[in-house]
Formats: structure tokens, sequence, C-alpha cells
């Protein structure tokens, strides 16, 4: 998958898509970090009036009242600085928070609008990581402009203005040193910030794989696979922390080089200041301005390095989010798409081409119309095309050539939302929330009152077992439904689709997870759910699906056979061997008959 480029304004842009309801706030607080700044900047001034005044040649009266008024203003900035830094923090407190929760929020809304192949192309611990380390990197950038920034900013401009007034000599040395610790840091960080990228996608790369082992544990385990799984997962984390090593040792070699920057320009500034005392130039006074500053200004510019250092690892730990935020989405409503009304449930296939990819054709000129009300049930051999046309009617992939229509409307001009709302399915392998067994239904209606949920669940043969459970409806089931059995999950969903009383329904083996006497109950409940509406059925189980109106039989992406039960075993057809292979024996009506369901999406 080819994502988009991404600079530093890019992620910046993503940032204030973030911050902007809270931006006046957000100007607010900053102008009051500048404030605290200005106030600490002012206060080494006031110090060297006070030495300069305990040196000079004034009666003590006098000068006890100029001391006096002198640590009086140092306490009004000390008090100008605490007030504006706090109520600063204050905002800033209700500023990342919040922006990190709409960070949050608004990379779910657009990740989850992108397609079917986009999440079969990334692991959801990957995109869970990097959705994390987006909203935190707001978190670290906020803090830094707030923190070390602002003061570092201030501070500079603060002792260059003053020294330079006092003694111009000191201030061009302070300029100097300035100037090559920034000139060695940008030129350093520069280089440095493809470290910080392999180092994040390392991150993401691990995470996306212990996901990925977790969400697999059974078949690790039942495959006694562990050492092997192991391994891998050993060479992965050994590469993450070969990245993190070598940008570790990166990162001490620069702090080496910075510390001697700073030792070297004090060592200079103390010196030519001895100097310049020697000559009567300056005063003691000036002499303690200077060490203020210089302590000030160490410690600041030490932070300086590590202020680029995290705007660069913000770049590289956001890049990745903002990638996915700049990746259209494969399927989109057109401008001016309107709402899908369904009278009928009529679906017509004109000329249905689909290709998998840019060689592999799934299906080929299909042409097939399904009346309103009608049952039809797909059956065919594995890759035949069976759950690539259900995931076509859903508007999962865009269609290559042709078109599909819902009572002569085009699914492509309409909103996919009201097309999936017009939509019930019943899938193979349910998967649920890691929510109540109450939620889980309701999830067909958002709006079904508890009575409707509970008569779902009774018309699906779920009451029975969840009756029988200590917390009953609010039993919560597990990560992806783990907790209740398959047979269970599948009459879950069964629920939803009976609650959610759609126009058209899909049944993609719907029945295959029950046991024989929960399929006689479930097959009664869809009888009565497929009462005028328009379903399609997809089945290995041939028995399923005998009293459909329509039998079509699917290979190589095209219709074969179309008719009846009896009317296709009256004559020669794929139909009657695919029956007559599971009623001679090779598959009876009882087995639980499972297919790679990837292979039908190619």
């Amino acid at each position: 998958m080819q994502y988009p480029p991404v600079g530093v304004l890019d992620v910046l842009r993503a940032m204030w898509q973030g911050l902007r309801p809270d931006g006046w706030l957000a100007v607010v607080t900053l102008f009051l970090f500048l404030v605290a700044s200005i106030a600490e900047v002012f206060v080494p001034l006031l110090y060297k009036h006070f030495f300069d005044t305990l040196t000079a040649p004034l009666e003590k009266s006098i000068a006890v009242v100029t001391l006096l008024s002198i640590i009086t203003g140092v306490l009004a900035l000390r008090a100008l600085r605490w007030a504006a830094r706090n109520i600063g923090l204050l905002g800033l407190q209700k500023i990342e928070p919040d922006t990190m929760a709409r960070l949050r929020q608004m990379s779910f809304e657009y990740l989850a609008q992108h397609s079917l192949g986009f999440f079969s192309n990334n692991f959801s611990g990957s995109l869970i990581q990097r959705v994390s380390r987006f909203a935190r990197s707001f978190e670290r950038l906020a803090d830094t402009i707030a923190f070390n920034f602002i003061p570092l900013g201030v501070t500079i401009l603060g002792a260059v203005i003053v020294t330079w007034r006092d003694t111009p000599l000191l201030s061009l040395i302070i300029m100097g040193w300035i100037t090559v610790f920034f000139t060695f840091n940008y030129v350093f960080a520069v280089w440095r910030v493809k470290y910080n990228i392999r180092m994040a996608e390392a991150d993401s790369k691990t995470t996306g794989m212990l996901a990925d082992l977790f969400a697999n544990q059974s078949s690790i385990t039942l495959f006694a696979s562990l050492k092997n799984e192991v391994k891998r997962f050993t060479a992965v984390t050994n590469a993450q922390a070969k990245i993190t090593r070598t940008t570790w040792n990166i990162n001490s070699s620069f702090d080496a080089v910075q510390a001697a920057i700073i030792f070297i320009a004090e060592f200079l500034i103390f010196y030519f200041s001895i100097k310049l005392w020697q000559e009567g130039s300056i005063t003691v006074g000036t002499f303690v301005l200077v060490q203020v500053y210089i302590i000030a200004l160490a410690g600041q510019l030490w932070d300086f390095g590590r202020i680029i250092r995290t705007v660069f690892e913000v770049f590289a730990d956001s890049k990745e989010m903002v990638e996915m935020l700049k990746l259209p989405h494969e399927i989109k409503d057109v401008a001016d798409a309107e709402e899908l009304s369904v009278l009928s449930g009529e679906i017509v296939f004109e000329n249905l081409t689909f290709n998998f990819g840019e060689n592999r054709k799934v299906l080929e000129d299909v042409d097939l119309s399904i009346s309103g009300g009608q049952k039809i049930g797909l059956v065919g051999p594995s890759g035949a095309g069976k759950t690539t046309i259900l995931r076509l009617l859903f508007r999962l992939y865009n269609i290559t050539e042709g078109r599909i229509l819902i009572d002569g409307q085009d699914i492509q001009k309409v909103t996919q939302e009201s097309l999936r709302r017009a939509i019930a399915v019943v899938p193979q392998e349910p998967v649920l929330f890691h929510r109540t067994l109450m939620e889980n239904i309701r999830y067909g209606r958002l709006d079904a009152t508890d009575a409707e949920v509970k008569e779902a669940a009774r018309l699906a043969n779920c009451a029975q077992f969840i009756d029988g459970l200590p917390a009953g409806y609010d039993t919560y089931v597990g990560e992806r439904g783990v907790k209740i059995s398959g047979g269970e999950r599948q009459r879950i969903a069964i629920a939803r689709a009976i609650l959610k009383d759609a126009p058209i329904l899909i049944l993609d083996e719907a029945t295959s997870s029950l046991d024989s006497h929960s399929e006689v109950l479930i097959q009664e409940a869809l009888d009565r759910l497929m009462e005028g509406k328009t379903t399609i059925a997809v089945a290995h189980r041939l028995s399923t699906i005998r009293q459909m109106d329509r039998i079509l039989v699917l290979e190589d992406g095209h219709i074969k056979e179309d008719g009846t039960h009896d009317s296709l075993l009256a004559k020669p057809s794929l139909y009657r061997d695919l029956w007559n292979l599971q009623a001679g024996g090779f598959i009876t009506e009882d087995d639980a008959v499972s297919e790679d369901k990837e292979s039908e999406v190619l």
C-alpha cells in the first residue's frame, strides 16, 4: 500500500485539527508562559543592581533603602512569574487531554472509513499503537513548547539584549556560542531523524506482531508452535533493540559534544569577563548578571538538544498515523449521493466484473436479477466468487465494471450508510464486542427496547442459554466473544439480524456452527425472518437452501446454473454433482463444512 508523503507541516496541520476547538485558550496559555519567562529574564538585571549597590560607596541607610526596593522588585517579578505559570498550567491541563482525546477520535473515525483491504493489510495492534503515539506526541510537543522552547527563546533574547547594553563584547561571545550550538544541534538532528523513524517503525512492527500472536494464541497451542513463534518474536524484538541501541548511542555522542560546547563557552565568557573587570570595564554586578545568565542558558541550551530531539521524535511518532489520515478512502460516497430507498428489495447485477488487484479476475460479466422478496441460494466451489458478490453488494470493494441496482438505484450513487442500513447479515464467523449480551444483540438496532432485544433472542433460540447464565443479558462475552461457544455466537448474530429487520437479508452459512437440534429451531426462526425479504444465502451444506426460490451455482466467476433444487437435480449439473457428493456420504448433512473464507475473497 503506497502512502502519500508526509512532512512536518502535515503533522502540525493534523494536530491543529485536534487543537482548534481550544485555539484561543492555547493562545492565552502560551502568552502566560511567555509572561512568566519574561519576568524571569528581568530578575538577573535586578540582582546586578543589588550587587552594584552593595559595592558602591553609599551610606548604609541609603543603600538599605535601595536594596529593599530591589528585592521588592524581585518579589514582584517572582510573584508575576508564579501567577502566570500556574494559570498557564491550568490552561495546559485543559488543552492537552481534550486535544489528545480529539486526536484519538479523529484517527478512529477516519481509519474506520478505510476499506476492508486496508484492514487486511495492517495489523490491528500496529494501528492501535499509531493512534496512541500520535495522541501522546501532541502532549510531548505542547509540553516542550511551554516548558522549554518559550523559556529558551526569551532567555536568549533577554541575555543578548541586556549584556549588549552593558558589555557588547560579552554579548557577542554569547551570540557566537548560541549560533555554534544551534547550528550543531540542527545539523545533527536532521541527520538523526532517519534513526528516529526507523525506531518508530520497529516499535509498530513489534506491537503488531505481538497483537497477532495473542490473537492466534489458540493456534500456537494446538499446533505446539510456541518455540517457533518465540523465535520469530525474538528476531523482531532483537531488531527493535538494535535500532534502539544505535539511536541511543548516537544521542549519547550528541550529548557529549553538546556538553563540550557549553563548558568551553562558559570558560571563554568568564575569561573575558575577568579581563574586562581587570580593565575596570565591568562591575561585580555585571559578573553576577553574566553568571546567572550563563547558568540559565547552559541548562536551557542543554534542553535545546532535547527540544530538537523531541520535535523530530514527535514527527517520527506521528508520521505513520498522519500518512493514514492523508490516505484517501478507497470507498467513498459520490458528491451528490442520496439515501437509498428500498420498497420491494429488487436486486439487479448488470455486467458485473470485479478484479482483485491488477491480475486476478474474480467475477466476470455477471448478469443477475433477483425479484423483491425472492429467496436465492448461492453455491459453488471455494474461490468461485460467492463471498465477493456479498461484499460488493455491501460496497466493501469498488466494482471494476458494471453496476448493482437495488430497486433501480445504483448502489455506488447512494450513501454507504443508507445502503448498509437496508441489509442485515448473519455471517459464518460472527465476531462480538467485549460488551454485554444485551448490548451485542441491540447492535442490530440501537434504539430497540430491552423487551424487543429479548424477543429477538427468543426467536434466535438464544434465550435458553442466556437465562442460564448468572448475569443473564448483562454477561460480558469477552474479546471477540470468546467466552461463549461458536454456536452461541452464531445465534447472537441471528438475533441481531432479527432485531434489525432490514428489507434485504444476507445469510452466509448462518447455521454452520449449530448442532442439529438448534439448527431446526434456528431454521424455523430464519424462515419467519425471511418472510417478505429479499434473501441471498451462501451455503456449503446444500440441505439448508433446498427450499429456496432459486439456487445459483457459481464457478470461475460466472453463474453456471440457475434454477430450483428439483430442477437442478433433474438434469446433469454441477449442483447435482455437489448434492450427490454430500448425500453419498462423503460430506453428510450433519457435518460442519468449513472452507477458507479468505479464498472466496480472492
